[in-house]
């Protein structure tokens, strides 16, 4: 189908890939992986055509077709998300497909009519995700398909991938959904590749054996090639040595220096610093609701929960449904109704995407942790950040120059090193390697305080928490036990649910034909409207924002003068930006529902 064939490839004369070949078969289900910045993506565009490689060929089909998500793209406003999807194609059976994709994918059917330009960059992507899956290509190429997608949405796609004709080639972090879809693994490292026939988990025992052989081929090499240097600088000057000194010389010319292409970070364990001790229960929540617009839409209503010192717990559901909401609840951020109580001596150490924000631009990678680090750990430093991918120069980088990504990564080390004894982590994985996971995940799983965890991450929050949040229709459902036996209750659930809901629909088909047309007018009418009223809430709030961004801007210049420094200057000033905040936060709900 596809024959990768002595594929070389540069940026600025710097080798990305070298002399790489290999057959993309029907059917075959792929896992690319290696280390950030091994060209798992410069190959995914090469083979979609993006690039042109350097050196060698890609030989295809004549007839093949490629469906390709990358992780970056632009998107198109000006439909509705269903006439997105379906491109014009008003075939029942096509449509019907569509319809079980979509929904698949975590939309509702409220959001068929819904303006694309309506839906967050998240949703986006999977609005393009439905659009290739719908084209049955070929080929799939899928670039971190499940960077936004919930746990639902992703064994969803897994089931998809499995039971597709297409042939997949897939770029992941994500260890659980990579056994799942794939059974091929194909590992790029140090320009080369590795290419097992076998599932990502046997894979990594085989790399292990791999690199063990390496590391004895390597110090052999490096133990002949002393030896030899040895033998040079004795006999350089003799004489009756001399055709032997050459004889060596040539020798260490020709050899083929051996590398080992996989760093081993196996033996680097990071431990957070000795929890203070807090009281027996860190959180404890009765009857919390928080709404916005008045009593108009609950995020989230009717939270009871206690969270016991120790405890490691897991925050999962949809998008939207309310997860960030009552952390940034617990965080004082938000305001909320009902009771929320943060237990004695609590010392919350919280990493959100934002937290990359609050970094000193002016520090380099070194710096910024170094400032923090204390005791023991100060002489782990450059493992520490080798492991979450700043080895060498890129420890000298000043925060201003990382992407977001980077910045993340590096907010994630900040808190590995700061003394607390409740973790709040918002999807700490997003921006992590396999390697760098599961470094993180060791350090959490000796952390002796209490965690909550949102993540979509099934293999990260397996083995590291104990219970499980449920978020979904704005209610919170306690689960006992690890997130795989959460996620075996819920299929369970589902299917009983589906069954008594199909025995319903065939107990009442003769009733509801009847008045199908008249309720199918009456629900259009009624999302029209309410589509008309939510415009109008995310123009008002925008508005809103703009007024009080300039309220803002004023009260700053006026607290330039030294004599306006009081404390009820400084105190408007906090409130202005509370008030910024309420409203960034209502903004961000209307826009992601």
């Amino acid at each position: 189908m596809i024959s990768v064939e002595h594929i070389s490839m540069e940026f600025s004369a710097k080798p990305i890939l070298d002399d790489i070949s290999f057959l993309i078969n029907k059917k075959d289900r792929i896992a690319l992986v290696g280390k950030n910045g091994a060209g798992k993506t410069t190959m995914l565009r090469l083979i979609a055509g993006e690039y042109e490689p350097t050196g060698g060929q890609i030989v295809k089909d004549s007839d093949l077709t490629i469906g390709y998500l990358p992780q970056v793209m632009l998107f198109q406003d000006d439909k509705t998300l269903l006439e997105e999807v379906t491109q014009g194609n008003s075939d029942p059976r096509f449509k019907a497909e569509a319809d079980r994709t979509i929904m698949g994918l975590g939309f509702e059917r409220k959001d068929f009519e819904r303006p694309c330009s309506e839906f967050s960059g998240g949703w986006r992507m999977r609005i393009e995700l439905a659009k290739i899956l719908l084209k049955h290509p070929d080929l799939l190429l899928l670039d971190e398909p499940t960077n936004h997608l919930d746990i639902e949405s992703i064994q969803w796609l897994e089931d998809f991938l499995a039971q597709s004709a297409s042939a997949v080639l897939l770029v992941s972090h994500d260890r659980a959904f990579l056994d799942h879809a794939t059974n091929r693994t194909i590992e790029i490292t140090l320009g080369h590749i590795y290419d097992y026939n076998v599932s990502y988990s046997q894979f990594v025992t085989l790399r292990q054996e791999r690199h063990e052989q390496q590391v004895r081929a390597y110090l052999n090499q490096q133990k002949m090639i002393q030896d030899t240097e040895d033998f040079i600088e004795r006999f350089r000057y003799k004489p009756t040595k001399a055709a032997q000194v050459q004889s060596r010389i040539k020798q260490l010319e020709k050899l083929e220096r051996l590398e080992v292409d996989v760093e081993d970070t196996s033996r680097l364990r990071l431990r957070f610093p000795d929890a203070p001790r807090s009281g027996d229960f860190p959180v404890i929540v009765e009857d919390l609701a928080k709404t916005y617009n008045g009593a108009d839409h609950a995020v989230i209503h009717d939270v009871t929960l206690t969270i016991k010192r120790g405890e490691k717990v897991a925050f999962v559901g949809k998008n939207g449904e309310g997860k960030t909401t009552l952390v940034r609840c617990i965080m004082g951020q938000l305001d909320y109704l009902g009771s929320l109580k943060i237990g004695h001596n609590v010392r919350i150490g919280y990493f959100a995407q934002n937290q990359a924000s609050l970094l000193d631009e002016n520090l380099t990678v070194f710096e910024t942790i170094d400032y923090v680090a204390v005791g023991d750990i100060r002489t782990k430093i450059k493992d520490i950040l080798g492991a979450f991918m700043f080895g060498g120069e890129a420890s000298e980088k000043k925060v201003k120059v990382l992407s977001g990504g980077e910045r993340s990564r590096l907010a994630m080390i900040r808190l590995l090193l700061e003394p607390c004894n409740l973790l709040i982590l918002d999807e700490p994985t997003n921006h992590l390697d396999m390697q760098s996971k599961d470094i993180l995940k060791d350090a959490l799983k000796d952390f002796n305080g209490t965690i909550i965890c949102v993540s979509h991450d099934r293999d990260f929050l397996d083995g590291l928490v104990d219970k499980v949040y449920e978020f979904g229709g704005g209610v919170v459902r306690e689960h006992l036990g690890g997130i795989y036996d959460f996620l075996r209750k819920k299929k369970i659930s589902s299917l009983q649910e589906l069954e008594r809901s199909e025995s319903s629909k065939s107990n009442s088909v003769n009733s509801s034909n009847s008045s199908s047309a008249k309720a199918d007018f009456e629900a259009q009418k009624a999302e029209a409207a309410a589509r008309r009223k939510k415009e109008k809430q995310i123009a008002d709030t925008e508005a809103e924002i703009a007024r009080l961004e300039q309220e803002q801007n004023d009260m700053e210049d006026l607290l330039n003068d030294p004599a306006n420094q009081t404390s009820e200057n400084f105190e408007k000033y906090q409130h202005i930006k509370h008030q910024i905040e309420q409203k960034m936060y209502e903004w961000e709900i209307l826009a992601e529902g």
